[in-house]
C-alpha cells in the first residue's frame, strides 16, 4: 500500500504540471463530475499513463481515487488480462460518466479475456454509462461478428430510450457488425428494420441508413 501511494504520488504530480484551468472548465461528458480535475487534456493523460509499467494492484487503488486524471491512468496501467468478474463491481462503480465510459471501452475493456462475460452482465445493466462502455468496447472486438451480440441490441435500446449515448453506442456496434461479414450484415438488416419507434432507436436508424448504403 505504501508503494501505492507514493507512485499515486508521483503520478499525480505528473499529471498537476499539465494541469489547464481552461481545459476543465471547457471540457464537456454526461453523467457525474468528477471530485478533482485538473484538466489535463486526455492525450497527455494516456502519455504519462503508458510511461508507467502495467501493475494492477497499483491500477486498482488509483482508480479508486476521485481524482479524474488518475481513474483515466488507471485504464492504462490496468493489466487487462488480470480483470476477473470478481472484482467487475470494483471496476462499474468507478463508471460515473461518459468519458469514463469511453476511454474504458478504448483502453481496457477489449483486452480482458472475458468480454463477452462482461457484455451479458452490463448490457443488462441499468447504467447507462456501463451499457454505453460494454458496447463500444463490443464494437472494437471480435465480439462485433457474433450475432447473437447484434441481437439484443433492441432490447438495450428499449430500456433506454430517450438515451443518446446508447444510441451512439449501438451505432458503433452495428456499425462495426455491418463491416465484418454477409452473417453479421443480414444480423444488422434485421435488428435495424425491427426497431420499434423511440428517439433513441431513431437516431441509430438515421445514422445507419447512410453506413448501410456503402
Amino acid at each position: 500500500m505504501a508503494n501505492n501511494t507514493s507512485q499515486m504520488i508521483a503520478l499525480l504530480g505528473a499529471m498537476r504540471k499539465q494541469m489547464n484551468g481552461a481545459v476543465a472548465d471547457a471540457m464537456y461528458y454526461y453523467g457525474a463530475d468528477y471530485g478533482l480535475n485538473y484538466g489535463v487534456s486526455l492525450p497527455t493523460v494516456r502519455q504519462i499513463a503508458r510511461e508507467q509499467e502495467k501493475d494492477h494492484a497499483l491500477a486498482l487503488y488509483l482508480y479508486k481515487q476521485q481524482v479524474r486524471e488518475l481513474r483515466l491512468a488507471a485504464l492504462h496501467i490496468a493489466q487487462a488480462e488480470a480483470i476477473t468478474m470478481e472484482e467487475l463491481p470494483t471496476w462499474a462503480e468507478g463508471v460515473i460518466n461518459s468519458e469514463i465510459a469511453e476511454e474504458m471501452a478504448f483502453a481496457l475493456l477489449p483486452n480482458t479475456t472475458i468480454l463477452s462475460d462482461i457484455f451479458t452482465a452490463w448490457s443488462e445493466s441499468d447504467n447507462e454509462f456501463l451499457a454505453y462502455a460494454t458496447l463500444m468496447a463490443a464494437a472494437r472486438s471480435e465480439l462485433a461478428r457474433d450475432t447473437n451480440i447484434v441481437n439484443v441490441t433492441p432490447n438495450i435500446l428499449s430500456r433506454f430510450s430517450a438515451s443518446r449515448i446508447i444510441a451512439q453506442g449501438v451505432v458503433a456496434l452495428l456499425a462495426a457488425a455491418y463491416d465484418c461479414d454477409a452473417e453479421a450484415r443480414k444480423a444488422v438488416a434485421e435488428v435495424i428494420e425491427e426497431l420499434e419507434e423511440s428517439p433513441a432507436a431513431n437516431y441509430v436508424k438515421e445514422e445507419m441508413s447512410w453506413r448501410m448504403e456503402f
